[in-house]
């Protein structure tokens, strides 16, 4: 279908599209084997996935993404954990995330019945009120058209949900939209040796050991203590008072570090990518990150009318040049066609070499994440 956004025009959207109808293209950059980061994932604990290889020559985003395939759940029942990082890759249309969560979930004995009627959004006389708002929540802010509002946050906390478990909720939708665009982004192949396995011999032994496979943790590797963080410091840096959203979890320092290292890596330029944050942030309405955008760009010397034309024409002279078509890109990895987005993205890997489009696509990541957790604000 077609909407508008602000003085914006877009075309398709996120659906909640099951795993088989997902149009799904070739690998857009290619995997890169690092034996010494491969050697670190294995050293937490994880496993080297397709994903980890696709975005391994960015220090940044590779730590991101590893940091958020073992972050584990503080304040979130495990079973939300699950049913929220499938409905969210679901909304999303990323055949890479979806069937890696839905293959796990299988992994961990929950029935295919129980996964399908999840994935429809039918009614279940299994889930109580309060888990059928999780996933009304989970969906709605995966899709984010328009974002929840703080009112919803506060009707979680109405029916039961403590307030941190609530924003832990939202961190991980967000970051799940984070991982769910990298992979769609990279076009990154389906861990299909996994989904199989889950559905096969996997599937049928979880039947058996189900009580055992509850307990196992929800996350591919193991969690390193987080050193605490002074309250203070999350207001400082980027996006500082979305992070602060997230004071007194674990949430908080991952993704401080996140975008503290994102900014100050010099693949792109740190207009440039305040510039994407910007974009994202007015495509999806919220004015709190377009002011926090603003003062970053604000920083790099650009004046308000500078950033007001760059708005409205989605052009800046202060892109490199072959950037051009940046700023466009990065609105439409906020709604899209999943086929149609990897065309995109497929022809600016063209226009700006592969270095350049890692970075990119995981600064639009990290923005699509970030104005979305910034409903915590409002």
């Amino acid at each position: 279908g077609t909407g508008r956004i602000g003085q914006w025009h877009w075309k398709g959207s996120v659906v909640a599209q099951l795993l088989a109808n997902i149009e799904w293209s070739e690998p857009i950059l290619p995997p890169v084997v690092d034996a010494a980061w491969e050697a670190e994932i294995r050293r937490r604990g994880a496993q080297v996935s397709e994903a980890d290889r696709r975005v391994a020559p960015n220090p940044w985003l590779r730590e991101a993404c590893l940091d958020l395939t073992t972050y584990h759940a503080s304040e979130l029942p495990q079973r939300l954990f699950h049913i929220g990082m499938m409905v969210t890759a679901q909304e999303n249309s990323c055949r890479y995330c979806y069937g890696a969560n839905r293959a796990y979930m299988k992994i961990l004995g929950y029935s295919e019945s129980f996964i399908s009627r999840i994935e429809r959004d039918v009614h279940m006389a299994e889930l109580d009120d309060k888990e059928r708002a999780f996933i009304a929540f989970c969906r709605n802010l995966a899709r984010s058209r328009p974002r929840p509002a703080k009112a919803d946050r506060d009707a979680l906390v109405q029916l039961g949900y403590a307030p941190l478990a609530v924003h832990e909720m939202a961190f991980l939708v967000a970051m799940g939209c984070f991982y769910n665009r990298i992979g769609i982004l990279l076009a990154c192949p389906p861990e299909l040796k996994f989904e199989r396995f889950a559905n096969g011999i996997g599937g049928r032994l979880a039947g058996w050991a189900r009580p055992l496979l509850r307990l196992l943790p929800a996350r591919r590797g193991h969690t390193r203590p987080v050193p605490p963080i002074d309250p203070a410091r999350l207001h400082q840096g980027p996006f500082g008072p979305v992070v602060a959203t997230l004071a007194g979890l674990p949430a908080a320092a991952l993704l401080k570090k996140t975008l503290d290292h994102a900014f100050a890596s010099t693949v792109l330029p740190r207009a440039t990518k305040a510039l994407m944050f910007a974009v994202v942030a007015r495509t999806l309405d919220c004015r709190e990150s377009e002011v926090q955008a603003r003062g970053l760009l604000a920083s790099e010397g650009m004046d308000a009318a500078e950033i007001d034309t760059a708005l409205a024409t989605l052009y800046s002279s202060r892109l490199a040049p072959g950037q051009s078509g940046l700023l466009s890109w990065a609105r439409d990895t906020v709604n899209y066609q999943t086929a149609a987005i990897q065309r995109q993205t497929r022809a600016l890997a063209g226009d700006i070499g592969p270095a350049a489009l890692l970075e990119a696509i995981g600064v639009a990541a990290l923005a699509n994440a970030t104005v979305r957790l910034a409903m915590l604000l409002e």
